[in-house]
């Protein structure tokens, strides 16, 4: 089967939308990609036996999703739509297994603040009460997008290079601090933290963009270095 990426899913646990039943859902986008890299992608549905389903791919993709809620109250305007517990607790596991496992990970959106709190990092539960001054993130499809600044000697410096254009922004929360062995990978123009890595030569990378959702280049170049790291590993 070649190189096997699991995609966790994401939980809309409203029964009213969904004629009584619980949903599980995915942006096929995210498929695409991966199979336009050379591998093979399979869903990973919420489920007790976490570590069959680690052992059973080669790399880890944690999707975009909902918001993280905040520890302490924010003005009644501001409307959070969070991630479901049993997802959260079922992401949980599968980011805790692949980093055991050492497999490589990629972290989009909810997926890369969810590695960086996983590191001890902190977030920003809402963009403009937390960061004031910051530029506007939640812009609209399909032109509404924002340079992106990569750091030096990073790895995606390696994969993008220093200039890699623009991406686009549909995020209201975002990365404070990556978290102890992590570093910040790329930042906006106005200083937000956009991608994070590790210190380590591990591929273990989150993004604040969507790339599934871009097209070229930047596309191919992220989830091309994703797939080839994701080294296909003797089946049970």
């Amino acid at each position: 089967m070649g190189t096997i990426i699991g995609i966790s899913l994401c939980l809309d646990e409203n029964t009213d939308r969904n004629d009584g039943r619980e949903v599980q859902y995915i942006d096929t986008r995210y498929v695409r990609a991966i199979q336009d890299a050379g591998g093979t992608a399979i869903h990973l549905p919420i489920q007790d036996d976490v570590e069959s389903l680690i052992e059973d791919i080669d790399g880890l993709l944690l999707p975009g999703g909902d918001d993280f809620l905040p520890p302490q109250p924010y003005p009644d305007d501001v409307v959070f739509r969070p991630v479901p517990e049993r997802q959260l607790a079922f992401d949980r596991k599968l980011l805790e297994g692949a980093l055991e496992r050492g497999i490589p990970l990629l972290g989009i959106c909810y997926g890369m603040q969810l590695l960086a709190l996983r590191f001890g990092g902190k977030l920003l539960y809402h963009i403009p009460h937390d960061r004031p001054d910051a530029g506007e993130h939640e812009l609209p499809e399909p032109d509404g997008q924002h340079a992106l600044i990569v750091e030096p000697r990073s790895r995606l410096e390696n994969l993008l290079g220093r200039e890699p254009g623009p991406v686009n922004s549909r995020h209201h929360q975002a990365v404070a601090e990556p978290g102890v062995s992590m570093r910040v990978g790329a930042r906006s123009e106005d200083g937000l933290i956009e991608a994070i890595e590790p210190d380590v030569s591990r591929f273990w990378i989150g993004v604040q963009w969507h790339p599934e959702r871009m097209k070229g280049a930047h596309r191919d170049a992220l989830f091309g270095a994703f797939v080839a790291a994701s080294t296909p590993r003797e089946r049970r």
